[in-house]
């Protein structure tokens, strides 16, 4: 310590004032690649060196669950991050678990320039909580080199489940040495397949007037999705690692071409562009096979949003904030949208890239964009609201596996929706 403070007094005054008032802010967040991550931390750093005062330290925490259990965590043992990026899915539980603070609580901010359906989801109470930063939703990628191998137009993915099944089934007769269909087991897929049917995955309309207290997991909704899957797996057209919640090991299922169609989310577009190129396939990408008969409602909205610490200093909230707001920017939504599929956040944003003619030079992710803003405002496209979201989600995925395995469709809903609504009992209990 002796010879930092001795070096700073031989740098100047200058140097020794910055160094003592300098607000170190913490930024964890999910993006391990280099493509984002390094794009975050050249956010961080152009941010820097125009507040010196403040010093913006991006870290990569694991995964969604990982982030905000080791959040709340730390937050209690007195050592929070200023910023967490914590998924949509978490939301109530950050929330609840009290250890944030709304974002428009901090100081003065207009979010009129905010998509209206991506502000509205993180408004709760009336207080915008946190600020909306990677959303996103899934969509459909397909080979289109495997399609027209297999006798397929390319200019017509499938938009039905029944539809995907018809081309399973001339993609198998065809023998192209590659299975018909892969996508990660997630529980945020099957959220959005119900509320394309209009069915909420929650009671007291997905948890949103009032706390949800049971699970739709009954409904037929949850069976046709279900269905579909033991369909798929019966005629051995699905692909997958054999691990939940693996997007990394499914995307590189698509990307080495062991499978023809994919699902995703629309953040992968920038990711799976640059692998299809590497393995030297044409990527299409198209809007998300719906269950036959139903009315298309729209999705859900996935991705996550940067929550501030409460209990640290002000100076430093303020600090998190500007930097928040810097990185989600109108320039910086542009650019982070085109980098990676994610939807830019802000209108502004939207008109900076039509002036730029980006939609007409990039309509892989056009179909992703106009997929969500024809999505139908209600209950069940508002997403699900619970602080037992992470629990609820994995008895999906692992009732999902089930069904992969063998389960009947019924016996898997039966038992998933009896341990889903025990979750949302034993949660609610804590606000009694």
């Amino acid at each position: 310590m002796r010879k930092i403070t001795l070096l700073l007094a031989l740098m100047g005054p200058a140097a020794f004032q910055l160094a003592q008032a300098q607000t170190t802010v913490e930024f964890w967040h999910t993006f391990g690649d280099p493509k984002r991550g390094g794009w975050i931390q050249d956010r961080a750093d152009e941010f820097n060196k125009a507040n010196p005062g403040i010093k913006v330290v991006p870290a990569y925490k694991g995964n969604d669950n990982d982030l905000i259990s080791a959040t709340i965590l730390s937050a209690r043992q007195g050592n929070a991050p200023a910023i967490s990026q914590i998924f949509e899915g978490g939301s109530q539980l950050a929330l609840d678990s009290g250890v944030f603070q709304p974002v428009s609580g901090i100081k003065n901010v207009d979010f009129s320039d905010y998509i209206k359906p991506v502000i509205n989801f993180y408004t709760i109470g009336g207080k915008v909580n946190s600020l909306p930063f990677n959303s996103s939703s899934p969509v459909l990628y397909y080979n289109k080199d495997l399609m027209k191998k297999a006798g397929l137009d390319p200019k017509k993915p499938p938009t039905t489940f029944n539809g995907l099944l018809a081309d399973c089934k001339k993609i198998e007769a065809a023998k192209i040495g590659a299975t018909c269909f892969g996508m990660s087991v997630n529980g945020w897929f099957v959220e959005n397949w119900m509320a394309e049917q209009g069915q909420t995955f929650l009671n007291n309309d997905n948890g949103r007037s009032g706390r949800a207290t049971a699970t739709n997991l009954d409904s037929k909704a949850a069976r046709n999705i279900f269905s579909f899957f033991k369909t798929l797996q019966d005629n051995k057209y699905y692909s997958y690692t054999g691990k939940i919640e693996d997007f990394d090991g499914s995307d590189a299922i698509f990307t080495n071409q062991k499978v023809v169609f994919h699902i995703t989310s629309t953040s992968k577009i920038g990711n799976n562009s640059d692998g299809a190129k590497r393995a030297g396939f044409e990527l299409g990408v198209g809007v998300l096979p719906i269950p036959n008969g139903t009315k298309r409602n729209g999705v859900v909205l996935g991705g996550a949003s940067l929550w501030i610490a409460k209990a640290i200093p002000k100076a430093k909230a303020e600090g998190a904030l500007d930097f928040a707001l810097y990185m989600t920017n109108t320039k910086n939504m542009a650019s982070w949208h085109k980098l990676t599929g994610y939807y830019p956040v802000r209108e502004s944003s939207i008109k900076l890239l039509r002036g730029e003619g980006w939609f007409t030079k990039a309509p892989l992710q056009l179909v992703a964009f106009n997929q969500q803003t024809n999505t139908v405002p209600s209950p069940a496209t508002a997403g699900a609201l619970t602080g037992a979201g992470p629990q609820t989600r994995k008895i999906v995925e692992e009732a999902w596996q089930k069904v992969l395995n063998g389960t009947s469709v019924d016996a898997a809903l039966k038992e998933a929706k009896t341990r889903a609504d025990a979750a949302l009992a034993e949660y609610n209990a804590n606000f009694k």
